[in-house]
């Protein structure tokens, strides 16, 4: 294993006004970070493995959502999502069985319907793929976990080191990776540095600086994602 899974990061062109939004549906707690940017971290748990990072860019955001949060809902209808400023973008229908949403930045997210036993909030990342088989487990050869496949073709990672929700889902789909990604994750490094990941196959597109002392990688089908020195350095 090279790493673990860290946190989830989003661009924002207003980073409160996004931070305000997921922390209001996800009852948690908007931390200002400086420089324009804010944090959601959940309210009932010492550890910030679920925080959110919501991040000031200055490029607009262009195409299709291909990284996206999977929500359980407490109540039958999306209401509260929408009261709090969620887009309706489709209804369920005879193709689909939930919502598709999309937040004050135009990203999208599905509503669930609840389910007995199952806990409100977020249960899964997804992220849209050529082929999710290979994406599945060469994460998995990253964070660990294990792979799982499904029937409709999606291959999921479960049990990933550090990895806060039920299941981290690649869903198969036609169109490639055109243009950045508004939502990417960040994993901590287990004691090594950013070319044991572009050794396993990922490429490295900016090498920490002492501004930034981080790794920005790409994984093989070009998703970006962060990559952080141990944290007892």
């Amino acid at each position: 294993m090279i790493a673990r899974f860290k946190d989830l990061c989003m661009d924002a062109a207003d980073a409160h006004r996004l931070g305000e939004f997921w922390a209001g549906i996800l009852n948690g707690e908007l931390v200002d970070t400086g420089g324009g940017d804010t944090r959601v971290d959940p309210r009932a748990a010492a550890s910030r493995a679920e925080s959110i990072w919501v991040n000031t860019v200055p490029e607009p955001r262009a195409g299709k959502t291909r990284v996206h949060l999977d929500l359980r809902l407490a109540e039958p209808e999306p209401t509260g999502l929408l009261a709090a400023g969620a887009r309706l973008v489709r209804e369920p229908d005879a193709e689909i069985s939930w919502w598709v949403l999309a937040d004050p930045e135009g990203n999208q997210f599905c509503a669930f319907r609840p389910r007995p036993g199952a806990r409100p909030g977020v249960f899964e990342l997804v992220v849209e793929s050529a082929d999710p088989l290979a994406q599945a487990t060469w994460w998995a050869g990253v964070v660990g976990g294990r792979v799982e496949t499904t029937a409709e073709d999606a291959a999921a990672v479960v049990g990933a080191d550090g990895f806060p929700w039920d299941r981290w889902v690649f869903d198969p789909t036609p169109e490639r990776k055109r243009v950045k990604n508004r939502v990417h994750w960040d994993v901590d490094l287990a004691g090594r540095d950013g070319t044991a990941l572009v050794a396993a196959g990922a490429t490295l597109l900016t090498e920490p600086t002492e501004a930034s002392p981080w790794w920005v990688l790409a994984d093989p089908e070009g998703n970006e994602f962060c990559a952080f020195p141990p944290r007892d350095r």
